[in-house]
């Protein structure tokens, strides 16, 4: 070969090399840090201590680094305008002040780990430039690697990992610890209902609508509703809603659109997140007479107070229309959180969040698992989506400790009668499906929350094994119809879950199917149970130490009282 032409050829693969290893790497060292750069055109790094910042100006080129070493107050801040992929190896990372990986990245940056790495931040006083988080990214972020990456959080109002768009976790084991308080409360996105409307409203015709009964304010749990930061067409609806209130009042008829509808006497805060207790008495369950809702009629009791509806939300963004929903902040220590969608495909994902309304694992836009291990323990939801949440594969365990364990708020859920018609319900877009792997959705508080939570829209089994312990709304729980439960299930009504007991499920052959232990205890659950072995027409026995039932599945979905 020429020599020339061999010179060449191993120059080609030298600068292949670089291109495919680190491009700059950063050794921490306690209150220093030790950079080798070498890419420096379009790239500038700056050193302050043990507080790095890189900006890269390339949008082809993905640009690499290595993190290691340990520092208990070191920092890499990442600009970039194009890709970027981290890599970590036994890095122990900890940020006094601010995110200790903080990645204004314009395009996806994935972070991979090898070893053990673990990343800590103390303190987020520094909301305003969005660094309260253990991990924040400005754009997509992808987690992978084969090693184990910790993070833990805190100081008050310290996420574990925010971003303002996807992120997607493969392979990886990552554990997400919060433990701080919330920071900054901000206005509510939908009022205070507290107490709420109140009243004795009856069915007063053959429609069974309901009156809107004695117009009560508040009770213990709140005031009147304060419909803030609403779109113009909902404000619009809800104002034709008043009118159209108004006109049935004057005439003594029943409000029509929300039949006997009442937000019932005297529910008290039930936590520190002042959601209400269940409480009240007098009007009608809802019946939202055309929409297609339910017709209660004139059923007894309120709903009581349900506390502060209105999503929970940050400075930068909108608190939702969710019913019972929370209080907004400037800051909250969520464990990992999206504005748009959180798919995890493989790995062991672990969260856990210890203050009340803490929420576990929250994707804006929806929530995918299609493999590996999540678990998630919060005080508030476990996993929560304003869209459809998914579950395709691997094993889910979500526990929540007062609120639902996984909650789905879709447009298609409860606020429909705003201006949506529930008429062909199951027809609307799921607000969770289940398709294969192993659900169990726990939630300990009792009435009303539930394991699986749908605000009404549809929840769609085509799969896997699935088992829920939750409250539910009385003897309405979220639960699937005969169209939307592909796979036969059955809903438990009344089963006493005791903690550390476990819970059997056997076939008429008395095979063992399953078995599951719950760790705590709940008196007349609403359980959901569906396995890859029902088969109709066949009968199936519920057993613990206190209770058995059996049931024989004569139709996609069976009520077992």
């Amino acid at each position: 070969m020429n020599k020339g032409i061999l010179m060449a050829w191993a120059l080609a693969l030298t600068m292949g090399n670089i291109c495919q290893a680190e491009d700059i790497t950063i050794q921490f060292n306690g209150t220093t840090a030790k950079v080798k750069q070498q890419v420096k055109d379009s790239v500038n790094v700056t050193v302050d201590g043990s507080h790095v910042s890189v900006e890269s100006a390339f949008k082809d080129h993905k640009l690499t680094l290595l993190l290691s070493g340990k520092s208990d107050d070191g920092q890499l801040v990442l600009k970039t305008d194009g890709k970027a992929k981290v890599n970590i190896k036994n890095l122990t990372l900890t940020s006094q002040e601010g995110a200790p990986l903080w990645l204004k990245n314009k395009k996806k940056v994935e972070i991979a780990a090898e070893g053990t790495n673990t990343l800590t931040i103390t303190a987020c006083n520094d909301t305003a430039n969005n660094k309260a988080a253990t991990i924040w990214a400005k754009d997509k972020l992808l987690l992978s690697g084969k090693g184990v990456l910790n993070i833990i959080a805190t100081g008050d109002g310290c996420r574990g990992i925010k971003t303002q768009k996807d992120i997607t976790i493969e392979e990886l084991t990552l554990n997400v610890t919060t433990s701080g308080n919330h920071l900054g409360e901000k206005p509510f996105g939908f009022g205070n209902f507290g107490g709420g409307f109140g009243g004795f409203g009856a069915p007063n015709d053959s429609t069974r609508q309901g009156g809107f009964g004695g117009f009560q304010m508040g009770g213990f749990g709140g005031g009147m509703p304060n419909f803030g930061n609403l779109s113009e067409e909902d404000q619009a609806r809800i104002e034709e809603m008043r009118k159209n209130f108004e006109e049935r009042m004057q005439n003594g008829e029943g409000f029509g659109g929300f039949g006997g509808f009442f937000m019932g006497g005297f529910g008290a805060p039930s936590d520190s997140t002042r959601q209400g207790g269940f409480g009240g008495f007098g009007g009608g369950f809802p019946n939202f007479g055309e929409g297609g809702m339910p017709d209660f009629g004139g059923f007894g009791g309120g709903f009581g107070g349900f506390g502060n509806p209105g999503g929970e939300g940050e400075e930068d963004e909108d608190g939702g229309m969710g019913f019972g929903g929370k209080h907004k902040y400037v800051s909250s220590t969520k464990g990992i959180a999206s504005k748009e969608k959180i798919t995890i495909n493989s790995g062991k994902v672990t969260v856990k969040t210890t203050t009340a309304g803490a929420e576990g694992i929250e994707g804006k836009e929806g929530v995918v698992v299609n493999g590996g291990i999540v678990d998630v323990i919060s005080p508030d939801d476990a996993i929560n989506a304003n869209a459809t949440i998914e579950f395709n594969g691997g094993t889910v365990i979500a526990r929540s400790r007062g609120n639902d364990a996984v909650d789905s708020n879709p447009k298609t859920g409860f606020f429909t009668p705003f201006g949506g018609n529930n008429s062909t319900q199951e027809d609307a877009e799921p607000a969770i499906i289940i398709t294969g792997g192993t659900v169990y959705a726990l939630s300990q508080a009792g009435s009303p929350e539930e394991g699986l939570d749908c605000d009404f829209a549809p929840l769609v089994i085509e799969g896997g094994t699935v088992f829920t312990v939750g409250g539910g709304m009385g003897e309405m729980p979220s639960v699937p119809t005969n169209k939307t439960s592909k796979q036969p299930s059955a809903l438990l009504l009344n089963i006493n879950i005791v903690k550390e007991q476990p819970v059997y499920l056997y076939d008429s052959k008395n095979k063992l199917l399953e078995t599951i232990t719950v760790p705590f205890s709940l008196r007349r659950s609403a359980s959901l149970i569906s396995s890859a072995a029902f088969q109709m027409g066949e009968t199936y026995t519920v057993k613990t130490k206190d209770y058995e039932k059996t049931f024989t599945l004569n139709e996609n979905f069976t009520v077992v009282r």
